[in-house]
């Protein structure tokens, strides 16, 4: 488990509305640029702070490693999406239990009723949180990163040589949708090389007999 140094900060600053802290309390300047960028573009401060999560969730990856931003390669990329995709998320502490030891916290055991992490919902089909990040979590973390770096690169930023989220090599090459069949739909042809496959998600529905249930109890 990755150590919960550094923040994503709320500012309230129109200009400014979220801002990445590291350990130090010191602003990450890469990120602050980028944040500028995606505000000069019109991007509302909802995109920031869906974006921030997972740049500080890569930072902290490189603080642990004591990796440079500018340095990372893509092994480092690499393990970093097989840590995204075996290990568990990290279980919120409260306030109260911050700074001490884990075996010191009180075990809180689930509200009953709680389906199990995972399980669908057995009127709607809809699965509860799981303790692994989701196929399509890591598949948003892999996409702002990867344009993350893009754009530093094409700002020639640091000491920056290579993006550590390249494109799939075997979709690397070519022009995308060359020979595209008009009758046909697009196909993502420009995919991360350690993006993953995000299932198809089927529409949920509510059974005919809760749409009963919640008539005969309108007066």
């Amino acid at each position: 488990m990755l150590p919960e140094t550094g923040r994503l900060q709320a500012t309230g600053d129109a200009w400014e509305p979220y801002r990445l802290i590291d350990p130090e309390g010191q602003r990450v300047e890469p990120v602050a640029i980028y944040f500028k960028d995606l505000l000069t573009a019109d991007s509302p401060a909802t995109t920031l702070y869906s974006y921030g999560n997972d740049l500080l969730r890569w930072w902290r990856s490189l603080w642990a490693h004591d990796i440079e931003w500018d340095r990372a390669v893509r092994e480092d990329a690499r393990d970093f999406t097989l840590w995204m995709q075996l290990a568990d998320k990290p279980v919120r502490v409260h306030w109260r239990h911050r700074g001490k030891d884990p075996a010191e916290i009180p075990r809180r055991e689930p509200p009953t009723g709680r389906h199990a992490p995972g399980a669908p919902n057995p009127v709607t089909g809809k699965p509860a949180i799981g303790k692994k990040y989701a196929p399509a979590t890591r598949a948003h973390c892999e996409t702002v990163l990867r344009t993350f770096y893009d754009f530093h690169l094409d700002l020639n930023s640091g000491q920056l040589l290579v993006n550590p989220f390249p494109l799939d090599r075997n979709r690397r090459k070519g022009r995308p949708h060359a020979h595209h069949n008009p009758a046909d739909e697009f196909k993502h042809e420009r995919t991360g090389r350690y993006r993953p496959t995000v299932p198809q998600r089927i529409p949920r529905r509510i059974p005919d007999d809760k749409y009963t249930e919640v008539f005969a109890g309108l007066r």
